[in-house]
């Protein structure tokens, strides 16, 4: 499991994003990624990379002021998975002395795509163990194994 505190070292970079969904809260709700997270490139063999995937819940907690822009028909493509770029964060300090952080999680496809939010931080609970995989997305079958 990860949190914020982990977040310097965590890199979501061509993670898979098979869907989201907004949790119900008291003031502000959380916002899920499902992921396909992974959690090492292996050093190829015979030129061919390979990678330990596991299919993980990205929740950002206490979300608020949420936009969501992906645009797969700029691309003219079909709906597949869409796919991090980097996820960004700036701390946010008000005047009452609350603080947060202004969130903005960068998408390689479909392009010119994004998430912005602000957010008390985070967790990321993996839910298997990674599998060995030529992707670095798991295939419907393997991410089945994972519900």
């Amino acid at each position: 499991m990860f949190s914020t505190d982990d977040f310097e070292k965590i890199h979501w970079h061509d993670n898979a994003i098979h869907g989201f969904r907004i949790l119900e809260g008291e003031l502000c709700g959380d916002l899920v990624l499902d992921i396909d997270f992974i959690t090492e490139w292996l050093p190829p063999v015979e030129g061919a990379f390979s990678f330990r995937v596991a299919p993980s819940d990205l929740i950002f907690h206490e979300v608020s002021d949420l936009i969501i822009s992906i645009n797969y028909a700029a691309a003219s493509a079909a709906v597949q998975p869409m796919a991090i770029h980097e996820i960004h964060r700036e701390a946010i300090s008000y005047p009452n002395g609350y603080s947060s952080f202004a969130w903005k999680i960068e998408l390689n496809w479909p392009p010119n795509s994004f998430f912005t939010f602000q957010s008390s931080g985070l967790t990321q609970n993996q839910r298997m163990e990674p599998i060995i995989t030529g992707a670095q997305y798991l295939s419907p079958t393997e991410r089945q194994s994972a519900l």
